[in-house]
């Protein structure tokens, strides 16, 4: 695919996922579990404040009635991750058992460019890795198609809209 097509399709697909970042999330101010938003936070506060092998353990410090975390340990890790630069941003967003419905626009901008990072460092890369050259044994028409379904999904990926 030519460099410049594809350098408009990621710019178009970043400025989509930026603009989304404006917006309001499913949940905001809803007591009393606040929708997926607070999910994604509470992974990282248990991620962060647990050993790995209570991640997914009901105890007094993880309630899985409250957004347990539910994805495979690959999301937990990334969880993890953005836990520690969570703490190391503001310790309130990830305090045990104290962080629950914690809101705040500067926090709603921390778990969006979260996302950006994530989509940034490794869906894009992977995307466009896949299209350079995974296609070649197809014929044109199959590329086109292919290529189209890829970087639609670049520019719909729904890892934005639990945000």
């Amino acid at each position: 695919m030519n460099n410049y097509l594809m350098g408009a399709f990621l710019f178009l697909a970043m400025s989509v996922r930026m603009l989304v970042s404006l917006g309001s999330y499913s949940g905001e101010g809803k007591e009393p579990m606040f929708g997926d938003y607070e999910a994604q936070r509470h992974w990282m506060e248990i991620t962060y404040n647990l050993p790995a092998e209570d991640w997914y353990r009901n105890s007094s410090k993880n309630d899985l009635m409250y957004w347990g975390l539910d994805y495979p340990p690959l999301t937990a890790y990334h969880s993890l991750i953005c836990g520690y630069v969570a703490n190391w941003i503001n310790p309130d967003w990830v305090k045990l058992n104290e962080s629950r419905g914690f809101e705040s626009y500067e926090h709603k901008l921390f778990m969006r460019y979260t996302v950006l990072v994530a989509d940034i460092l490794i869906y894009i890369p992977a995307v466009v890795v896949f299209c350079n050259t995974c296609l070649h044994s197809l014929d044109k028409l199959q590329q086109i198609q292919l290529r189209e379904l890829g970087l639609y999904a670049m520019g719909s990926n729904q890892s934005v809209s639990w945000l």
